[in-house]
C-alpha cells in the first residue's frame, strides 16, 4: 500500500488536500541556524532534531562527520574522475552542506568517502573547469581554485523556516579573490512525509575571463549532491520535451538508508529561471550520485562583471517510496508558483 505522501497534492508550499488518511501535523517547534561554538560551523536544528550542517569554516579530514557501518564506496571503474593518487584530492574544504538529514533521522549524504574520490563533500555547488584568462582550476576537486568564507554571514530562525546567507570568495592559487559567491539556504518545518530546502546561489565576476564549465564540458559539475548508499537504491530523473508549454525537470533518488526503517530519500528540482534550463542530469549509480548540470554541454559560461549568474534549486526530502509523476509534477508547479528565496531577501 502507497504511503499516504501520494495521496497529497500540493498547492502550495505546505498546502495538502485530504484523500483518506490522517492530515499532516507539522511541528510545532522552532528552527533555528546558529554557529557550533566548537567548530564555528552552521548547525540547522528543528527542534532538538538536527536538520544539516552548512560546513562554512574548513573542514579537515579529521573532523568529518562519517557514518558508522556506512557502505564502503564501491567504484570499480578506471575513467578521467579516478585518480591513481588520491591523497592529492584529499583537500580540507569548506561551503558546503553535510551532513543532510532525513525525516527519520538517516543520514542521507556522504562527505571525504575513502577510495578514489575523497573530494566529494556531501551537497557542494563547483565547476570542475575554472577557467581564469589562459589558466585552468578545478573547484570542484579542490585544485588551484577554492571558496573561502569572507565572514560575512547571516542566520535565522522561526516557526515557519531557517535561512541561512553566507558570503565566500573564490581564491584563485588561495589567494586572489576572482569571483564572490552568495549562496541562500532556507530550510522548512517539516511536514507529516516531506521538508522542502531552497538554494539560491549569486556568483558575481570580480574579474575579468571566467569561465565554468562541466568535466570536458560533458558531464558532471554544477550543483553536485554526493548521497550515502542505502540498501535498494532507485534513481530517476525527467525533463519535459522540447516545445512542451511547461518544461519540468526533477530526479529523485531513493533506497533504505542506514538507520531508517523505510525507504526515503531525496528529489531535486530546477527552478526554471536558470539560465540555459533546463540542466541535463548526470548519474553515477555506484557513486550514489544524480546531479542537474550546468551550464549546456560543449559550451563554457562566461561569468562577466555586473551580470551576476542565479542558480536555483529546491530539494525535496521524502519518507517513503519514490513519488509517483503526478506528485512530482505538483511539487515542481508549487515551485515554479512559489517566491524564491532571492526575491524574499529583496522583500525583506
Amino acid at each position: 500500500m502507497k504511503s499516504c505522501l501520494y495521496r497529497y497534492v500540493l498547492f502550495g508550499v505546505f498546502a495538502f488536500t485530504y484523500a483518506g488518511c490522517q492530515s499532516p501535523n507539522p511541528s510545532k517547534q522552532q528552527l533555528t541556524a546558529e554557529k557550533d561554538p566548537v567548530t564555528g560551523q552552521v548547525v540547522v536544528k528543528e527542534g532538538d532534531d538536527t536538520v544539516l550542517q552548512f560546513n562554512y569554516q574548513t573542514i579537515y579530514e579529521k573532523d568529518v562527520i562519517h557514518l558508522e557501518g556506512a557502505k564502503p564506496e564501491d567504484y570499480t571503474r578506471r575513467d578521467r574522475d579516478t585518480f591513481v593518487t588520491t591523497a592529492l584530492y584529499a583537500v580540507p574544504r569548506s561551503d558546503y552542506i553535510h551532513p543532510l538529514y532525513g525525516l527519520q533521522g538517516e543520514m542521507l549524504t556522504r562527505d571525504w568517502p575513502a577510495g578514489a574520490h575523497p573530494h566529494h563533500r556531501g551537497i557542494f555547488w563547483a565547476w570542475p573547469e575554472v577557467e581564469f584568462g589562459s589558466k585552468k582550476g578545478d573547484l570542484y576537486a579542490l585544485q588551484t581554485v577554492f571558496a573561502r568564507p569572507t565572514g560575512n554571514l547571516d542566520l535565522k530562525g522561526g516557526a515557519d523556516y531557517a535561512l541561512i546567507t553566507a558570503e565566500n570568495e573564490w581564491k584563485w592559487d588561495d589567494k586572489e579573490p576572482i569571483v564572490l559567491e552568495t549562496a541562500t539556504m532556507k530550510v522548512h518545518k517539516a511536514q507529516e512525509q516531506i521538508r522542502i530546502i531552497d538554494l539560491a546561489f549569486r556568483f558575481v565576476a570580480l574579474k575579468d575571463s571566467i569561465t565554468l564549465a562541466t568535466r570536458n564540458t560533458d558531464s558532471y559539475g554544477g550543483l553536485n549532491i554526493r548521497m550515502q548508499t542505502p540498501e535498494n537504491q532507485s534513481i530517476d530523473y525527467y525533463t519535459d520535451e522540447p516545445g512542451s508549454s511547461t518544461r519540468r525537470a526533477w530526479s529523485t533518488f531513493t533506497g533504505v538508508f542506514e538507520g531508517a526503517t523505510t525507504a526515503s530519500g531525496l528529489a531535486v528540482l530546477q527552478h526554471p529561471t536558470n539560465p540555459e534550463y533546463p540542466g541535463s542530469w548526470q548519474e553515477y549509480p555506484d557513486l550514489a550520485w544524480v546531479q542537474p548540470t550546468f551550464p549546456t554541454r560543449g559550451t563554457r559560461f562566461a561569468l562577466q562583471r555586473g551580470k551576476p549568474l542565479d542558480l536555483r534549486y529546491r530539494l525535496i526530502i521524502f519518507k517513503g517510496g519514490e513519488p509517483e509523476p503526478s506528485v512530482l509534477k505538483d511539487w515542481w508547479d508549487a515551485y515554479h508558483r512559489d517566491k524564491t528565496v532571492l526575491d524574499l531577501l529583496t522583500d525583506n
